[in-house]
């Protein structure tokens, strides 16, 4: 399995990611796990993009699709990947369909986790998080409240909700996602390479790409 995960913020690609992993073995990747990954182990890469990160700016897309050139060549890799929220936007999606052929690796598909607006408004105002930063354990005071009320399960620290997870700020991530990598979807689907994933349940949609996938 060798597929782009596309969604919302708050779509549930994480959680689909990690249940298509146990389904098939593919790893889950993300830039956000590429860049931590490079900066700690201090590479030339990481170097580079912590400098970028240092002065409050965005890691530039050559940079960004070094990374990911340097990730997908990993052993992990061999038994399939799920490229989670990446890419972004169709300058991104461009250099991956260009870089692909050279690593001797063929994409199966775009998969696009189609969630209505107020499921995921509910989700992500409903989430809270672990405010240790060693341990970020996530909850949701709904569907999966903390044993204790504002207590986290695995520390003991305080849960909270995150600054970018109020339905202001909800609203403005959705309104850049709209502008920024909805595009993607007609750019998966003109290539013929676009799964419509339209369950609120994560585990539904996993098994749904699973499925296309056998």
């Amino acid at each position: 399995m060798k597929i782009v995960l596309l969604g919302a913020p708050g779509a549930g690609k994480g959680t689909v990611a990690k249940a298509l992993n146990k389904l098939t073995g593919a790893v889950q990747i993300s830039t956000g796990d590429i860049l931590r990954s490079e900066v700690r182990a201090e590479s030339d890469l990481g170097k580079i993009a912590k400098g970028y990160m240092d002065a409050g700016d965005l890691v530039p897309d050559e940079l960004i699709m070094r990374m990911m050139e340097k990730r997908l060549q990993q052993p992990d890799c061999a038994a399939g990947f799920i490229l989670d929220g990446f890419p972004r936007t169709i300058a991104q999606a461009t250099a991956l369909d260009e870089m692909m052929p050279e690593l001797g690796i063929e994409l199966d598909f775009a998969a696009n986790l189609d969630v209505a607006k107020e499921v995921i408004l509910d989700r992500l105002t409903t989430r809270r998080t672990c405010s240790n930063p060693d341990c970020q354990a996530i909850y949701n005071v709904k569907s999966m409240p903390t044993k204790v009320e504002g207590i986290c399960d695995k520390c003991g620290s305080p849960v909270v909700q995150r600054d970018d997870e109020t339905e202001q700020a909800i609203s403005k991530r959705l309104d850049v996602y709209t502008e920024k990598t909805v595009p993607l979807i007609s750019y998966y689907e003109k290539e013929g390479k676009l799964l419509n994933v339209r369950t609120a349940s994560s585990k539904a949609s996993a098994q749904v790409i699973f499925e296309k996938i056998r």
